[in-house]
């Protein structure tokens, strides 16, 4: 047996006992106990801070799975075996890998653990009374001596009358040892809400942090872009509604709030450099009842003002352009398609789309001759035209000179192959190959159209507003903002409120008069000690004493007093 095995126990034996072998179940206890012990040492807890800092730092520095997707694909394809080892290491999903995670809850435990007991010590403090004068008030670093003609009886009553707000006891009894028979001492204390306001503080931050996490948990978040004036809304029946969706670990999107929402009007202001001001859209809604009664409701949304309804908001993130394309077939019969188009640059709102027109039901009975006449648009598309001979750029960002520089192309686009294509762009491998053929280049301003070889018209319209809209579900957002408020006034509080105690002592004077004439300057027959003590900072409580002493021991017939303050 080894030595390791054997844990000998030598603390605090009594001579010639033999020593005592620590079992293995206590060996486990007293590993538990002082595991729990550095876990919840506020070094730990400060040290798990630090670390949950570090992690952050890749999810800030490499693009995360949760946020694109493709952009980390890409990302991992360019390095190799280095990007599928960061892949493994979760170093894309940083904020939901299991390391990150352990961190975080490990953090909880040591901050739950570190506050627990001061919260005991501060309950236990509360129903403890103030602490025994000392023995030697003229010790402390701030003490005032002084006597009066009045009773001790009389003397401490009103000195406890003026300590209004302070927690203070009563205690009789006399020092013979330092000559003081009879005395009374007085004290008392305040600031007991300093410390309940530092661990209202820890507690609603930790709070905090329990909320968003849980909100995250049970959260989700849908962006779908709108066109305004007149375009067909949606409504939150499944997530296939939204162009983008995110849900939390604890959705799958079946249990989304019913709500339909659409966009009548937006309006955007600019200041005379394009730069936006404020961008403003009406809308209507139903949501509960209102849905089932067809009622619609009215409400205009702004930036970071958004509708609130049913646990839901509706924020207004973003807007751009939707041209609007007719196309005549030769046979008379038009389609028209309006769709939007991504603005490629935020000053000016130059914005670049594509649309697949197919012909009209019953043109072509041949769906491969349907599929070759199909018509595909791709170009530019400038709400404030300004014309380089035939390029076509834009000047403002407000609608006021629309205008399109589109190529026109004829043949299958793509619409009956299943394949994911971007709403922003043609096929170019249709192209390549030659199933879209190029018709015509032109620039067209609205009511302005160009005819192709078999009769086709293709006319531009003009263009709508269209705009982005963010549907977000987050069902800890109420507790986040109870836990903020509650946050911050316990650190006013524990930033205000000081912890000061103050001791009185009054006892008769002793019988010999010249002692006492040489401390307080004539002979008094009632002796008044006051010593004050600051439990937090010291910055101003000498000046903050002698006011105090002045209050507390005036209208007493002083005689000459004496105090003395150290630092």
């Amino acid at each position: 047996m080894t030595v390791n095995e054997e844990q000998v126990v030598t603390e605090q034996q009594p001579a010639g006992t033999p020593p005592r072998r620590q079992s293995a179940f206590g060996r486990v206890v007293a590993l538990v106990r002082n595991t729990w012990r550095g876990l919840t040492s506020m070094r730990t807890a400060l040290v798990l801070l630090f670390l949950l800092a570090f992690a952050a730092i890749p999810g800030a520095l490499l693009p995360q799975r949760s946020l694109n997707a493709g952009k980390v694909d890409e990302y991992i394809a360019n390095r190799g075996s280095l990007g599928t080892l960061m892949d493994k290491l979760e170093l894309f999903d940083v904020f939901g890998s299991f390391w990150f995670t352990a961190v975080y809850v490990l953090l909880f435990i040591s901050l739950v653990g570190c506050i627990l007991p001061r919260c005991w010590e501060h309950y236990r403090a509360l129903r403890t009374q103030p602490v025994a004068a000392p023995r030697r008030l003229n010790r402390l670093p701030h003490h005032l001596t002084t006597g009066t003609d009045a009773d001790p009886e009389a003397v401490v009553e009103l000195v406890g009358a003026r300590l209004r707000g302070w927690r203070k006891v009563t205690r009789t009894g006399g020092d013979l040892r330092a000559g003081r028979p009879g005395e009374i001492t007085l004290s008392a204390e305040k600031g007991y809400l300093r410390e309940a306001g530092n661990l209202v503080f820890h507690l609603s931050l930790v709070g905090l942090l329990v909320a968003i996490a849980a909100g995250k948990l049970f959260s989700y978040e849908g962006n779908v872009v709108v066109v305004a004036n007149g375009g067909p809304g949606f409504c939150t029946t499944s997530p296939a509604v939204f162009d983008a969706f995110r849900a939390g670990n604890n959705e799958d999107g079946t249990g989304l709030t019913p709500l339909c929402v659409k966009v009548n009007d937006f309006t955007a202001d600019y200041l005379e450099n394009g730069q936006a001001e404020m961008f403003t859209s009406n809308i209507e809604y139903q949501a509960g009842d209102d849905i089932a009664s067809n009622t619609w409701r009215s409400q205009q949304l702004q930036v970071n003002h958004p509708l609130r309804v049913a646990g839901d908001r509706v924020y207004l993130q973003g807007h751009g352009y939707a041209p609007t394309f007719t196309v005549t077939f030769p046979n008379g019969e038009t389609r028209t398609e309006t769709l939007q188009w991504r603005p490629d640059d935020a000053t000016t709102f130059l914005s670049s789309g594509a649309l697949r027109i197919d012909p009209p039901g019953g043109m072509y009975p041949d769906s491969e001759e349907r599929r070759k006449n199909q018509i595909g648009i791709e170009g530019l598309f400038a709400p404030t035209a300004l014309f380089h001979g035939n390029l076509l750029s834009s000047s403002f960002p407000a609608m006021n000179d629309p205008a399109v520089a589109i190529d026109i192309y004829k043949g299958d686009t793509g619409l009956d192959t299943g394949n994911p294509q971007s709403i922003f762009s043609l096929s170019k491998e249709l192209v390549n190959q030659g199933r879209m053929v190029k018709q015509d280049r032109v620039n067209l301003r609205p009511g302005e159209s160009s005819t192709l070889a078999d009769g086709t018209v293709v006319r531009f319209d003009g263009a709508t507003d269209f705009v982005n809209l963010q549907v977000s579900h987050d069902p800890g957002q109420q507790w986040v903002l109870v836990f903020a408020l509650s946050m911050m006034a316990g650190l006013l509080v524990s930033l205000v409120v000081k912890r000061r105690r103050i001791w009185v002592r009054v006892y008769p004077a002793p019988e010999d008069a010249d002692a006492v004439s040489a401390t307080l300057g004539s002979q008094r027959r009632t002796v008044v000690e006051l010593g004050g003590l600051a439990r937090t900072d010291q910055a101003g409580w000498g000046d903050e004493f002698d006011r105090l002493g002045s209050r507390l021991l005036d209208d007493l017939e002083p005689a000459q007093t004496t105090s003395q303050n150290r630092a």
